[in-house]
């Protein structure tokens, strides 16, 4: 799969593709039957089927830190495309000047002047444009004149649910984590970079190892039993801690805090992957730091006898 970033880099599609259009987030398996689709589209036509996505997507452009948390970071979306059969992910920046685009300018100099699209794999409630006046009716009527077929996605349901990215983000706030698996295809997961922390945690007697979020709202906050990857070490248990740490500072920003059981290493700058196995309990303030250690302690105890269940099943 080729990253490509903005619209300067596509030369290489003047031939045309295979196209569908979306937030993606969370790249759940409705998501998956829709790239599938599309590959099968791709190989019958001969052409490179390409996946367009936004950032920042279209609502945090315009709602800011109100908009809905998000399930994936660009890079952790770009993580999972990988796994997926398209060949290009092209990520156009999300700007003012795409948000003034017209329906029709859309259509024209991005999906017919630079894009050569010859189908498209698009929802039929889809709204695109300025003021969201583009619908699918549109580019139908668009595709008959300019030689693209444009095919409806249907909604994917499994166990009587529609899976869409608004009920796991309703999961995840309720800590159904095995809802959030089932829709997903995969545990919930986060990835990110190592970094600095105060070193609470090692005062604790806990050492965490810690990943910023980048963002106000996550969709899944408290204690969980978790597994982290992407070390030499393969799949570490451990029990993580996402949220605002409400008995220190706070802060604006979420952090995941994870602690590793019998694990002593440098890993500060790693790249890593933690999954969420199951909810233990809430964030809450505690008065005393005694008393977080002591429910610290509880927390260890309940993860580990959550693998050790887990290990008989």
């Amino acid at each position: 799969m080729r990253l490509i970033r903005g619209l300067d880099h596509i030369e290489a599609l003047h031939d045309g593709c295979v196209l569908t259009i979306g937030n993606f987030d969370g790249l759940h398996l409705g998501h998956q039957r829709v790239i599938e689709r599309l590959a099968e589209h791709g190989k019958r036509l001969g052409l490179p089927s390409v996946v367009m996505v936004f950032e920042p997507q279209p609502l945090e452009y315009f709602l800011g830190d109100h908009a809905p948390s998000r399930l994936t970071r660009l890079r952790e979306k770009v993580i999972q495309f990988a796994k997926l059969p398209i060949d290009e992910l092209l990520v156009l920046p999300f700007s003012s000047a795409l948000a003034d685009y017209d329906a029709e300018q859309f259509i024209r100099d991005i999906l017919i002047d630079k894009l050569h699209i010859k189908h498209l794999v698009i929802g039929d409630d889809f709204h695109f444009g300025k003021a969201r006046r583009g619908n699918f009716a549109l580019l139908q009527h668009r595709g008959q004149e300019n030689g693209f077929a444009v095919e409806s996605t249907d909604s994917f349901e499994l166990q009587g649910l529609r899976i869409s990215s608004t009920l796991i983000r309703d999961a995840l706030g309720e800590g159904n984590l095995l809802l959030a698996r089932t829709l997903l295809g995969r545990d919930y997961s986060v990835c990110g970079r190592v970094a600095h922390g105060d070193k609470r945690g090692r005062e604790l007697g806990f050492p965490t190892a810690n990943l910023q979020m980048f963002r106000k709202n996550t969709p899944l906050v408290g204690v969980f039993a978790v597994t982290m990857t992407g070390l030499e070490n393969g799949e570490l248990h451990g029990v993580a801690n996402l949220g605002n740490r409400p008995t220190f500072d706070g802060g604006a920003k979420a952090v995941l805090e994870t602690h590793l059981f019998d694990f002593n290493q440098d890993i500060y700058g790693r790249y890593v992957e933690v999954h969420f196995k199951a909810k233990l309990r809430d964030e809450i303030r505690f008065n005393s730091l005694a008393a977080l250690q002591a429910q610290i302690n509880r927390d260890v105890v309940a993860a580990h006898d959550f693998f050790a269940k887990m290990s008989y099943v």
